[in-house]
């Protein structure tokens, strides 16, 4: 049988650690490692590839280089956001799309959850009063408590399940929505499924967790900001394509709906002329949810296990288009 291939044609790090190129290497897995700047050097990488790897959120796969990848049976990114790739093509081509959801999942929520008490109790705005000089403790109305509230979440994947198990804490009815998920996972969870109009119009604190794709894009626009509550708190640790902010800097702005708090944003970074930066009601943070002290060793080391069961048995631990009909090897 000849030895399974593996490219690695982009990484968002400074290098690559020998221990993984050991670990890999370690159980007969030829690893080639580039740092493509565009597809051509990641096709010359990758050809002959039985797997393509992107660590992160490079776009050097697109549609010309998938076609043109013959060989390739799997494309992993690692990490959990998909919208790099060509998935619809991949899918198309029998490319098994995969990915480590699972890598940052704690710290995800985690952040989700800390931008909510952050917009809640108005932390940013009092700590840059004080430093400007004001000690008013009238300034401002922070909100809450949490306690009896309902927490909404559209997508129910691995991120949004850790933050439901978070709000048990904090005594927070949450309600889900989520297509692709049966309505016994919710309820596993200790979740009440919903439509998307219901959890748009019952929450006071809605958390975004879907992916970014066609069907998701501006998902967040005026006719669902229109059914918010006015208190409403809106959280994104997805991906700022499924909020359209113009929409949301109006809503902010009339008071449609309460407050924000965005870890990611449409463009990044954003033009220092985008409403959203101009308003007091938002806090930002510059798409590090999934930061954390054990980011990179998580990240490679959920990437490892997930090449060594691609090796093993043909398939990922988590596939991103479920529905593909796998191409055969050569």
């Amino acid at each position: 049988m000849a030895q399974y291939k593996v490219a690695l044609v982009a990484y968002d790090a400074d290098e690559v650690p020998q221990w993984v190129v050991d670990q890999i290497n370690g159980v007969d897995i030829e690893l080639a490692i580039c740092q493509s700047a565009n597809e051509d050097e990641a096709l010359q990488c990758a050809r002959g590839a039985d797997l393509v790897w992107i660590f992160g959120g490079s776009k050097v796969i697109s549609d010309r280089a998938l076609r043109a990848l013959e060989a390739c049976r799997v494309i992993l990114r690692s990490g959990s956001g998909t919208d790099n790739i060509p998935v619809g093509t991949a899918t198309q081509l029998g490319i098994i799309v995969a990915n480590t959801p699972e890598a940052a999942a704690v710290a995800v929520a985690e952040h989700a959850f800390g931008l909510l008490l952050a917009v809640v109790r108005q932390i940013p705005l009092q700590d840059r009063a004080i430093r400007g000089g004001t000690w008013d403790r009238n300034r401002g109305q922070p909100t809450g408590p949490l306690e009896g509230q309902t927490l909404g979440l559209v997508g129910f994947g691995h991120i949004a399940r850790l933050l439901a198990r978070m709000a048990t804490g904090f005594d927070l009815r949450t309600i889900a929505c989520d297509p692709y998920i049966e309505e016994t996972v919710f309820t596993k969870h200790g979740v009440e499924p919903a439509s998307f109009d219901q959890v748009l119009s019952e929450s006071d604190f809605l958390s975004i967790h879907t992916p970014l794709v066609e069907s998701t894009h501006h998902l967040i626009g005026e006719r669902a900001l229109k059914l918010m509550k006015t208190t409403a708190i809106l959280i994104n640790t997805s991906r700022g394509g499924v909020i359209d902010e113009l929409a949301l800097a109006r809503a902010l702005a009339s008071g449609q709906i309460a407050a924000a708090g965005l870890d990611v944003m449409e463009q990044q970074p954003p033009d220092p002329a985008n409403p959203l930066l101009q308003l007091d009601n938002v806090v930002l943070t510059p798409h590090i949810a999934a930061f954390s002290d054990r980011f990179w060793h998580d990240y490679w080391t959920h990437s490892i296990r997930t090449i060594i069961e691609c090796a093993r048995t043909g398939r990922p631990l988590w596939t991103v288009n479920p529905e593909v009909t796998p191409r055969l090897g050569s």
